[in-house]
């Protein structure tokens, strides 16, 4: 775990562009997490008559990928102030790793170039934390003076192949709700997204009058290499990117205020997540304010980080906290503080976002209120 002081230069979040199942912008994706409104539908998007899960989370006209992604890169960088060009500004990309990734890649590269942009500087393509990693790197790129800012964006868009895969592999929810920590849960449900944010040294936006939506006040990463897709049964690899993130930060576990959880609605990952929670939090914990925003946009894979990410900056700033939704009742071997109705007022200083993996790897990003 790293025992770093608080890096002198601060990371902030000046501009933030989202693409959700509720359509464009962070307004309604906002309403909606905030009141548990969740935008699961029947899919129509391709043929899933032979699959034993037929919903997910989706636009109901999508854009192309590359284009989505462009989108919310724009958006962020117009709600930051950002000049037509922006110099050499890193772009750190996360997307699902496929026969489309380079195609991508390329088209995102040739439209930013267009916001005065150089291109994409690097693709993440590991799994659900994705974005995550990048926004952990950018973090590190900001504090370390070696950029002023930087750009991270993420997409995906559900499609066959991917929707068949988790199919077989019986990772959807059978009853098509994704119901974090529940009793009676199932699996996940996927979902469509695209997002950006912009990452900014505090001082660089102080001096150009931008303000700050947030502070990333500390980031952990870990890999427990378990298992290639069932998480460690004890949370440890979670629990140690949570404490590397808060000592990070020179955040006391206390001072935490809400945990988005990766929470996907698998029976074992949920039940190790909390385990890991358990481990961080101590007894604390049973006050402490839980959720999962997938429950109410889907998992969006290589982009859902970034998509809760920014559903967590948007709680701090309206001070209404994320409901868990698809709520059956208690597990007994869960017993955390989950938020089940909304709108749910609550004044975190301090938020913590969770994202797991295939193969072990962990994410933990805290988010500190403006």
């Amino acid at each position: 775990m790293s025992t770093s002081a608080p890096p002198a230069v601060r990371p902030v979040f000046t501009g933030l562009g989202v693409l959700s199942a509720f359509g464009s912008g962070l307004a309604p994706l906002a309403a909606a997490t905030v009141h548990g409104r969740s935008g699961v539908t029947e899919v129509t998007r391709f043929d899933v008559s032979r699959r034993g899960t037929r919903r997910a989370a989706l636009l109901p006209d999508p854009p192309p990928l590359a284009r989505a992604v462009l989108g919310v890169i724009a958006d962020a960088c117009r709600q930051a102030g950002l000049p037509a060009g922006p110099g050499d500004t890193p772009l750190l990309l996360a997307l699902h790793s496929d026969l489309r990734t380079r195609e991508v890649t390329e088209a995102v590269a040739k439209g930013v170039a267009a916001l005065g942009l150089p291109g994409v500087t690097r693709v993440y393509t590991g799994a659900c934390v994705a974005a995550a990693t990048a926004v952990a790197d950018a973090a590190a790129l900001v504090a370390s003076g070696r950029h002023p800012r930087v750009l991270v964006a993420a997409g995906h868009l559900v499609e066959p192949g991917v929707f068949a895969a988790f199919d077989a592999g019986r990772a959807l929810a059978r009853d098509g709700e994704l119901r974090p920590f529940s009793a009676g849960r199932t699996g996940t449900v996927l979902g469509d997204a695209a997002a950006a944010v912009v990452i900014e040294a505090d001082t660089a936006a102080g001096q150009r009058g931008a303000r700050s939506l947030a502070r990333l006040a500390g980031w952990g990463r870990s890999g427990d290499a378990h298992h290639v897709c069932r998480p460690r049964p004890d949370g440890e690899g979670v629990a140690r990117a949570a404490r590397s993130a808060l000592a990070r930060a020179g955040v006391a576990p206390a001072e935490v205020g809400y945990v988005n959880a990766n929470g996907t609605g698998s029976p074992t990952s949920d039940l190790a997540e909390t385990r890991a929670l358990r481990e961080v939090f101590g007894d604390a914990l049973d006050e402490l304010p839980v959720s999962s925003s997938k429950s109410v946009h889907g998992h969006a894979l290589e982009a859902s980080a970034l998509l809760e990410l920014i559903v967590t900056i948007a709680a701090l700033g309206s001070e209404r906290l994320p409901v868990n939704a698809g709520w059956l009742g208690p597990d007994p071997e869960i017993g955390l503080n989950l938020v089940l109705e909304g709108p749910h007022e609550g004044r975190p200083r301090y938020a913590l976002s969770l994202n797991s993996a295939f193969g072990g790897a962990n994410t933990a990003l805290l988010v500190a209120a403006a």
